[in-house]
C-alpha cells in the first residue's frame, strides 16, 4: 500500500480483534486486509489496551499539553518581570543621584 492511506478507526479495531479476539496470526491478517505487518502491529500494541488504559493515556497526554501551556506562560511573565526589574534598577539610579 502507499504512503499517507487513512484507515478508519473501526478498521483499525476490526484488524486488530481479528488478532487479539480471534486468534488469527498478524501477518495473515495483514496480507488478507493488504497491509503491512508493521502497521498491524503498531494497531494491536495501541489498541488491545483495555478502555481505561487509552483513557487515561488520553488524560496524561492532555495534561501534558497543559503544563507544557502554562510553563510557556510562566516563561513569559518571567522575562516581563527580569525586563522590568532592570529597568526600575535604572531609574532608581536615575532619581538617587539627582
Amino acid at each position: 500500500m502507499g504512503k499517507g492511506i487513512r484507515y478508519s478507526g473501526e478498521f483499525k479495531q476490526e484488524a486488530v480483534n481479528q488478532v487479539v479476539v480471534h486468534g488469527y496470526s498478524v501477518g495473515e491478517v495483514a496480507d488478507r486486509l493488504g497491509i503491512s505487518s508493521k502497521t498491524l502491529y503498531g494497531w494491536v500494541k495501541k489498541l488491545s489496551k483495555p478502555t481505561v488504559k487509552q483513557q487515561e493515556e488520553v488524560d496524561l497526554k492532555a495534561e501534558i499539553a497543559r503544563l507544557k501551556r502554562e510553563l510557556k506562560r510562566t516563561e513569559q511573565e518571567r522575562d516581563i518581570l527580569k525586563e522590568a526589574a532592570v529597568f526600575f534598577a535604572g531609574e532608581s539610579k536615575n532619581t538617587t543621584r539627582s
